[in-house]
């Protein structure tokens, strides 16, 4: 595969990753009827104070784009690294599906848990077992699928 080729197939991976990620997590919160987590907005909220970039809107408004906005982010992390994945299979890095996987898995678990950390929303050391398979879970359904789209979307 050529390099837009790869990137293509990493941006089509990516967004049936993300999609099967939010379908886990939408069915853990239907089975334990937990809300939605505000990790997302408030990652907004708190890039938003750091830069001085402010969110537009009344207080319901921003509220509402700071949601959207963490929807978003959540989106572009997903895609951005199967774009990532994509683009190192064109350049000779062609890993074993169940690798590209764990890879996908991990690197999209460990890189948004670090930035929640590293903003202070979030510390893992604190989670219960239920919070860390409401993590785990997901970023594995998303490992899972973007690595069999990517690999099927090869050319033998």
């Amino acid at each position: 595969m050529n390099v837009w080729s790869s990137l293509r197939a990493g941006i089509a991976a990516g967004a049936a990753g993300t999609t099967a990620l939010n379908a886990v997590t939408y069915l853990d919160m239907v089975a334990r009827g937990r809300p939605a987590s505000t990790v997302p907005e408030d990652a907004v909220r708190d890039l938003s104070d750091r830069t001085g970039v402010s969110i537009p809107g009344d207080d319901e408004a921003r509220e509402n784009r700071q949601t959207g906005l963490g929807a978003l982010l959540g989106i572009s992390t997903g895609v951005g690294i199967a774009a990532v994945l994509g683009l190192s299979r064109a350049f000779g890095l062609r890993l074993p599906a169940p690798a590209t996987a764990l890879i996908a898995g991990v690197g999209a678990m460990a890189g948004t848990n670090a930035s929640m950390v590293a903003l202070g929303i979030t510390d893992p050391r604190s989670w219960k077992a239920t919070d860390w398979l409401a993590d785990v879970a997901p970023h594995l359904a998303y490992g899972a699928v973007t690595a069999a789209v990517l690999h099927g979307l090869e050319r033998p």
